[in-house]
């Protein structure tokens, strides 16, 4: 799908990945709507790469259809969605005190990572499926989420993350499938350590140390290399239904 002139949606695009995200495809000529639930950030992201603002927990599905609906009625329907947002935590499942994690930390990460990701993918795709085709391959739209390492080789404590990411990933084929008959293509990222503002808050020995693990290149992932690879996944009509490791080989040990 060619970007250039196309509308599209950026969750989580104020900062680290999504923001990288939502500039690489406003330099592309797409329309972006910046869509993330600090507003303050997203508008500054908005003012700078001239698109749109919109606060929005993705995991509210009322507050998801209206920022979606308004989207479209600033920049037409979108057929570039890129579900970036997601939070992360660690807390083992009984901690050195001996007492249970609460399930509620447990299931407030599911809820925005997976439940937010999906509530998202069904908005937008239900709008899709009423729009024209773009080009004559009768292509809608592309759908990229965003999911993780840690979905394959979680660490001690991801055990919520873990879960999360994983169940972006295994609902990526059977959502490619279900829409293929509409022309929408689904994708998954699913990046390694990167030099997000979240992790650059760490030490700068505990960054190196995260750095010297990987095994090629021996540095971060850079914000812009996971933005290259989502507009890849647009602009090749081939990709669908997989989930595409970004990480430089890693695997990630234990703790």
């Amino acid at each position: 799908m060619q970007i250039q002139g196309q509308a599209a949606l950026v969750t989580g695009g104020a900062s680290g990945l999504g923001a990288a995200t939502a500039r690489a495809l406003a330099a592309a000529g797409a329309r972006v709507a910046v869509l993330d639930i600090n507003l303050a950030a997203a508008q500054a992201m908005a003012a700078e790469i001239g698109g749109l603002a919109l606060a929005c927990d993705i995991a509210d599905g009322p507050a998801t259809e209206a920022a979606i609906a308004a989207a479209e009625q600033a920049h037409g329907v979108a057929r570039i969605v890129m579900n970036v947002a997601g939070i992360g935590t660690a807390k083992r499942i009984v901690g050195k005190d001996g007492q249970a994690a609460p399930l509620a930390d447990f299931e407030r990460v599911l809820r925005i990572n997976l439940l937010g990701t999906y509530n998202v993918c069904r908005l937008a795709a239900a709008r899709l499926v009423a729009a024209e085709p773009s080009n004559a391959d009768g292509e809608r739209g592309v759908i990229v989420n965003t999911a993780s390492v840690a979905a394959f080789d979680g660490q001690v404590g991801q055990e919520a993350y873990a879960a999360s990411k994983g169940g972006v990933a295994a609902m990526t084929l059977p959502m490619a499938r279900d829409l293929a008959q509409h022309g929408i293509r689904v994708c998954t990222i699913a990046p390694g350590l990167f030099a997000t503002p979240l992790l650059k808050q760490l030490p700068e020995a505990v960054q190196q140390s995260l750095a010297a693990s990987i095994p090629f290149p021996h540095r971060l992932g850079a914000p812009q290399e996971f933005a290259e690879l989502a507009l890849h996944i647009v602009r090749n009509p081939s990709l669908n239904g997989e989930v595409i490791r970004l990480d430089g080989a890693l695997r990630l040990a234990p703790r």
